[in-house]
């Protein structure tokens, strides 16, 4: 450990059972590099590995099944060739002496009917998304008007996240990260502009909050809580203009605080719109780490100095970075010598193979 007793972003730690060489965690990013069928490419072995020097990999968002999907090319953890594909990935970060989540995700009404069919998307309420769809022809397209699930459908969910995160298990992961962030199923269920409904998971915020909180109950059935991660977006404006919950801070609250309840591994917030700036001073994400009481990951345009003072201070646990991840496969080893950070090319963020995937150079090779 750290000679100081002040916590370093350098120096070991955990979150729950899992042991963390370091406090900088790979926050989760899509690339759309797997196959039509959901398979993770086989280039995805050598991208994780290439990052195992961070404390924690939460992976790119996966599909607990074929009707989570939302964008083409994205993984899923729910056929057997997925899971042996995961496989491969685990063993290489595990090789590298790194530590991987898998992150399980259900798009809800930020889908497209040529993704499922002809089938429209489901939402907890028929409220239509914004944003684009990336579609299998490589083109884009606005998101269809969902259907609104039944309230039977939803226990059969439920029950989709629970055989995800078995798969998880069976691939190897050292744990999962439940994505109830970014405009998705499950936080359309928290937010009362997403869910109009009437019966029991709609309404009243306990209601609201009562199927996230069965599909992290459900996860932690099969992993053990202290293994179980969410991640939470108070702030996140994604998926059209529609507007965030009518009272962020207390919605936000009260759910930290009935996952703390949990005794989960961890809390992840995006502190801001994801991609934008750090908004960390417009929204109490403090009360959200009070109210939780555990191990808090902090994201959302962190640079190295933010990230240090967030973990001396006592902010936050681990600090999460994304798009630095990508140009950088050995951003921890650049943090620690305050060495200067190569620029990912954003025309490579998505589908385009190995350039811009896996031909970033370390710092020992560049």
């Amino acid at each position: 450990m750290s000679t100081s007793s002040t916590p370093s972003l350098f120096s070991p730690s955990s979150v729950g059972l899992i042991q963390v060489a370091n406090r900088i965690a790979m926050a989760p990013l899509t690339r759309a590099r797997a196959s039509s069928e959901g398979v993770p490419s086989s280039l995805a072995i050598e991208y994780y590995r290439q990052r195992a020097s961070a404390g924690l990999i939460i992976s790119e968002a996966t599909n607990i099944s074929a009707q989570a999907r939302g964008y083409a090319f994205t993984p899923g953890i729910f056929t057997a060739v997925q899971v042996s594909a995961w496989r491969g990935v685990t063993d290489a970060v595990h090789a590298a002496g790194g530590k991987i989540v898998c992150q399980l995700w259900h798009v809800g009404r930020v889908s497209h009917a040529d993704l499922h069919g002809g089938k429209p998307p489901v939402a907890p309420s028929a409220i239509q998304a914004g944003e684009l769809i990336y579609l299998e022809s490589r083109t884009q397209a606005p998101p269809s008007m969902p259907r609104a699930l039944l309230t039977e459908e939803i226990p059969l969910i439920v029950e989709e996240y629970r055989r995800a995160a078995l798969s998880a298990l069976d691939a190897g992961f050292d744990g999962v990260e439940v994505h109830s962030a970014n405009g998705y199923l499950l936080e359309q269920f928290v937010r009362d502009s997403t869910n109009l409904r009437t019966d029991d998971y709609g309404g009243s915020l306990d209601k609201r909050l009562r199927f996230p909180l069965e599909v992290v109950e459900a996860v932690a059935e099969i992993w053990g809580s202290h293994r179980v991660g969410v991640r939470l977006s108070p702030l996140t404006r994604s998926a059209g203009s529609i507007p965030l919950d009518s009272d962020p801070q207390a919605t936000y609250g009260r759910y930290a605080e009935r996952l703390g309840a949990l005794d989960l591994a961890y809390l992840h917030c995006v502190e801001g719109q994801t991609r934008g700036v750090n908004e960390a001073r417009a929204f109490d994400f403090k009360a959200l780490h009070r109210a939780f009481g555990g191990r808090y990951i902090a994201n959302n345009s962190y640079d190295r100095q933010m990230a240090v003072e967030a973990i001396a201070s006592g902010h936050a646990d681990m600090v999460s970075f994304g798009r630095p991840f990508i140009g950088n496969p050995d951003l921890v080893e650049r943090l620690r010598l305050d060495a200067p950070l190569v620029e990912a090319d954003r025309t490579d963020y998505y589908g385009s193979g190995a350039r811009g995937y896996t031909d970033y150079p370390s710092l020992a090779l560049a």
